[in-house]
């Protein structure tokens, strides 16, 4: 649970930058601030994930339905061969909310391009939080297969940036 202390120097420190959207989560509370023109706080508890839930179509839609869903997947999977297999790749996550920059300025190179190789301490990019910019390290050896995001990105908590093939 947030203390009301701390939603407040947050809420202090998104209006004196120039973010707009600032979320957390905290022990199954998620606290989300937005600045559209004033400031918005929304506290909720975190739903269980347990349950899923899919609308039926009508009877007589039901064939149709089926028929569409199965049209729709076709491409998807004529598709997928193009992509690199995520299931032996690597995914580097962002470890916080953050702006994602590819770069350690506007002017310099990106730290990895794609085909690069990577080292475990190894920079990949800067996440910038709250003013704060912090170095991101690939934490494994292997190829740069894909980039996910781009520079200046709104990232979250636990999206993946990067795709590295392991050695």
């Amino acid at each position: 649970m947030f203390k009301l202390s701390e939603i407040k120097e947050l809420i202090k420190l998104v209006d004196q930058t120039s973010v707009h959207e600032l979320e957390i989560e905290n022990e199954g509370a998620r606290l989300l601030i937005r600045k559209p023109g004033k400031t918005e706080v929304v506290n909720v508890q975190a739903a269980p994930s347990t349950y899923t839930y899919a609308q039926m179509p009508p009877q007589g839609l039901q064939q149709h339905a089926g028929q569409a869903a199965a049209q729709a997947t076709a491409p998807a999977q004529e598709a997928a061969p193009s992509k690199p297999q995520a299931d032996n790749l690597h995914k580097i996550v962002s470890p916080m909310v953050g702006t994602f920059y590819s770069s350690p300025s506007p002017d310099a190179a990106a730290f990895v391009e794609v085909g690069d190789r990577v080292s475990d301490k190894s920079i990949v990019c800067i996440i910038e939080a709250m003013k704060l910019m912090n170095e991101l390290e690939a934490e494994v050896k292997g190829e740069i297969v894909e980039i996910l995001v781009t520079n200046g990105q709104l990232v979250e908590f636990g999206q993946p940036l990067f795709l590295v093939k392991p050695e």
